[in-house]
């Protein structure tokens, strides 16, 4: 039987799909091909439908939601696989106990920086609003709730307790936004409509002094003509909005042995090495340690990296209804961003659909 799988998409993936899709130890035919917004959507709409789905990229974040469509992998998937993964990685692909999907790459960002506008990178996010030049991000989608949960926490808040209500109001949520609104207002005016690309694109066309990367975006960084001048650091505040991208077997899968066989081989060393070779950060732990920096300055992005994950990584709960919050959270932040809404009306927005989530979610 052909395997149906639905991936995300992007430059920092792509390279390893090529492993299956011209590889005959797989027959598998690529139903969806997607940022990760859009494939969550397609996902849900298919598996809804009832529709068979035998394999598809997820997230450790989003695969909660999507537990009810997912086969728990621990009776499926040998004990010799996930012994060679980052534990950290594997803990967080779990939700109530079960394994919902295999560890790819751990995703933490890190601070990209012009060494011809800055003398220093930024090490508080007060230093980034009295830096020359502006500091680019996404304004929409998760990188723009993301970049809202790092400003709460580095100021010594929480948008969630640890019972995982919500608390995504009040002062430190107000100055937040606040925060974004002022760094929005430093840069082009087009930023409140930027995605992942093109905050690359900003940075690397030197329409900003600095911007946040996924590990995953630094091949393009490397052969950009404006690498000479850009340097990593450690992310502003000391907290990275992190997580992990994943495999999983939904429930309407019509072949479960080559499914498991596809994830099993994805999970593996060979496979994994060609993430770390497009600058992720493969669960593999072998497959990390066995890529050799092209460069010095590969080297300091390695480990600066490396560091994040050990004492930086700030993750999400486990929410069934986290992707449901987040969506409504960033579109109340863009929509201050761009002045429709101040920021006091955004959070209390915020707060009242993620209240709302969560008692349909109950």
């Amino acid at each position: 039987m052909t395997l149906r799988v639905a991936l995300v998409g992007g430059p920092m993936y792509d390279d390893l799909y090529r492993r299956f899709t011209e590889s005959s130890d797989h027959d598998v035919e690529v139903v969806v091909h997607a940022d990760h917004p859009t494939l969550n959507r397609e996902v849900a709409e298919r598996l809804t439908a009832g529709e068979r789905l035998d394999v598809i990229s997820t997230h450790g974040k989003y695969a909660p939601s999507q537990a009810r469509w997912l086969r728990p992998l621990d009776e499926l998937v040998d004990d010799e696989v996930l012994a060679p993964l980052a534990p950290r990685s594997v803990d967080l692909c779990r939700f109530r106990g079960d394994l919902l999907c295999l560890p790819r790459n751990i995703d933490v960002r890190v601070l990209w920086w012009r060494t011809d506008l800055l003398e220093r990178p930024p090490a508080s996010w007060d230093d980034v609003l009295a830096a020359p030049g502006a500091f680019g991000f996404t304004g929409r989608e998760s990188g723009l709730f993301g970049l809202f949960y790092e400003l709460m926490v580095a100021s010594g808040a929480t948008p969630f307790d640890a019972d995982g209500r919500p608390t995504l109001t009040g002062a430190p949520a107000v100055a937040a936004v606040e925060c974004l609104r002022t760094m929005a207002s430093q840069g082009p005016d087009d930023l409140p409509d930027w995605h992942y690309d093109e905050v690359d694109d900003a940075l690397l066309d030197g329409r900003i002094a600095m911007a946040a990367a996924w590990p995953g975006g630094y091949e393009r960084i490397r052969t950009s003509d404006r690498y000479e001048t850009l340097r990593p650091a450690a992310y502003p505040g000391d907290k990275s909005y992190s997580g992990c991208h994943g495999w999983a077997i939904p429930r309407t899968c019509g072949d479960v042995d080559a499914a498991v066989a596809l994830l099993t081989d994805l999970a593996g060393q060979e496979a994994q090495s060609i993430d770390a070779a497009a600058g992720t950060i493969p669960a593999h732990r072998a497959a990390l340690d066995a890529y050799v920096p092209v460069d010095d300055v590969d080297a300091e992005r390695l480990a600066v990296t490396r560091s994040t994950i050990e004492v930086a990584m700030l993750t999400y709960p486990p929410l069934e209804c986290f992707l449901e919050i987040e969506d409504a959270a960033w579109g109340a932040i863009h929509d201050a961003l761009v002045g429709t809404i101040d920021a006091p009306t955004a959070v209390d927005r915020m707060q009242a659909a993620a209240v709302a989530a969560l008692e349909a979610a109950s």
